[in-house]
């Protein structure tokens, strides 16, 4: 049977799709499976493929096995038989299937020890397992690494460490898996841990426009592990548009700096890349100055019922809804198309018929509220709204979250260049937006600081605080925004720095 057929592609939509999602399962393509292949296979004979599928990486081994005349082992496991047929469809051969275990590779104590490792494991985000599954792997990791991993870690990390547990010394990795491995909560933790039990050779990273998953919403990285000694540096690659040919004749030369040319390399220091987090570029300098030097950030209000709680100014005036119980708010980015919020945004919003208006009951009892609005909570619970996740953690279950009015606004995902929004309308956020709260509320310092974050100097820095999906998206967490570095001579030039010099000074004699 032939195995030289394409990759299966991804469907943009659908049923396959969604199937796909669901499963966590995105098929490697073989340019990016035989550089993989090659690192393990430089000094292993045997490979095991935790995450069979399709038999990508299988058929990658046969093509290595022709480049560098040396016989391999394969054997693998898969647990999905799906995805079994697929591979069978697409040339596998029964001899080849046959040395693939029907089995959970994180579940099965019959696997391993094992020399070479090649993987792109499930993309199973965290909120796809189970209580009960989570928990069983946690358990695992734990007991491996002693590390309380988050729970917000997604399956590809616990295959990632099963895989390091089962790994034989001068045994050879190679994963393939989402930059939040990198920049998630648990990232810096895990990575300290790895390097400093194993010898990280490579990580390889992927400009978006040669991602070898286009149609995917993750930023893959490919990471390139040995059970030897740590070392303190590693090689850090980026794949650039036009260049992933030369990618596995950078790992067959064993990393050689003569195909610079080809490729964006670079010597990268553990200590660095644990802290900035690998999927990232290296951060050459340290920033002087950070936000939260110079404002706080809050997440948008959270109403577990926006259809509810969130109004036109028609809806409320049928509702007789007074002032008393609305505040001016804004619940999608997209409802701001530029860089600021003004009156006139928000009557142009109201006259397409868009929500502009948070309902705000605040936490008396039912019965001291004017009739209108004691209606209108009685009708949410007719509609059970009171039961909903987030709502039924209230008390009572009508009590909306309070902001005050937060000078600038912050988009925390999405691929505009307008990230930081002037709030001219007095408005507060929903959950699509967050709240930044300058220390000096000052209307010229308040634009300065605009300014200054809305800097293309600023905006690059985003990559190095946020968490990269596909296309170029960043998202980034109240915590990690308030790290985001601000260029020094905008910081000097607006006067900010003497603002925090002289605040710093008052606080050391106080």
């Amino acid at each position: 049977m032939e195995l030289n057929k394409p990759a299966p592609k991804i469907p943009r939509s659908g049923p396959e799709r969604e199937a796909l999602q669901v499963k966590g399962q995105f098929w490697t393509p073989d340019w990016v499976a035989q550089a993989m292949v090659a690192y393990v296979a430089l000094e292993c004979d045997r490979i095991f493929d935790p995450a069979f599928g399709a038999g990508a990486f299988l058929r990658a081994a046969r093509e290595i096995e022709r480049e560098l005349n040396k016989k391999l082992e394969f054997s693998g496991a898969e647990i999905d038989p799906q995805a079994l047929s697929l591979a069978r469809d697409n040339g596998i051969a029964e001899p080849d299937l046959a040395a693939i275990k029907k089995t959970d590779f994180l579940a099965d104590p019959s696997i391993g020890p094992l020399q070479g490792i090649v993987a792109n494991p499930p993309y199973l985000r965290h909120h796809r397992l189970s209580a009960e599954r989570k928990a069983r792997l946690k358990f695992m990791s734990r007991s491996f690494t002693g590390l309380n991993i988050d729970g917000r870690a997604g399956l590809h990390v616990y295959f990632l460490l099963r895989a390091l547990q089962l790994l034989e010394k001068k045994g050879r990795l190679a994963f393939i898996m989402p930059s939040d491995t990198f920049e998630g909560v648990f990232a810096g933790g895990l990575w300290r841990w790895i390097t400093s039990h194993y010898r990280l050779d490579a990580v390889i990273t992927f400009h978006h426009d040669a991602s070898p998953f286009p149609e995917v919403d993750t930023n893959p990285v490919i990471v390139l592990i040995e059970n030897s000694a740590p070392a303190e540096e590693i090689w850090w690659a980026k794949i650039m548009p036009g260049t992933q040919k030369a990618l596995k004749a950078w790992v067959r030369s064993g990393f050689s700096d003569l195909l610079a040319s080809d490729i964006t390399i670079r010597r990268r220091k553990v200590e660095e890349g644990t802290a900035t987090g690998f999927s990232r570029e290296p951060q050459i300098y340290s920033a002087q100055h950070k936000l939260g030097d110079f404002a706080r950030v809050m997440r948008g209000i959270a109403t577990g019922a926006n259809d509810f709680f969130f109004l036109t100014r028609t809806r409320a005036s049928d509702l007789k809804i007074t002032p008393e119980f609305l505040v001016p708010a804004i619940g999608r980015t997209r409802d701001v198309p530029g860089a600021v919020i003004d009156h006139d945004l928000m009557k142009a919003l109201e006259e397409k018929g868009r929500p502009t208006l948070l309902f705000s009951p605040d936490g008396r009892a039912l019965p001291k509220f004017p009739a209108p609005v004691r209606k209108y909570l009685q009708e949410g619970e007719q509609r059970v709204i009171n039961n909903k996740t987030l709502i039924a953690t209230r008390n009572p279950w009508y009590k909306m979250e309070t902001r005050s009015i937060p000078p600038i606004l912050f988009a925390y995902l999405g691929r505009r260049r307008c990230r930081f929004i002037l709030n001219k309308a007095g408005v507060v956020p929903l959950t699509c937006l967050m709240c930044i709260y300058p220390d000096n509320s000052d209307p010229v310092a308040v634009k300065s600081l605009w300014e200054i974050l809305n800097h293309n100097e600023t905006i690059e820095g985003l990559a190095l605080v946020g968490k990269s999906y596909g296309s170029g998206a960043i998202k980034v967490e109240p915590r990690a925004l308030e790290r985001l570095p601000l260029p020094q001579e905008l910081v000097a030039a607006a006067g900010l720095e003497n603002r925090a010099q002289s605040e710093q000074m008052l606080l050391c004699f106080s």
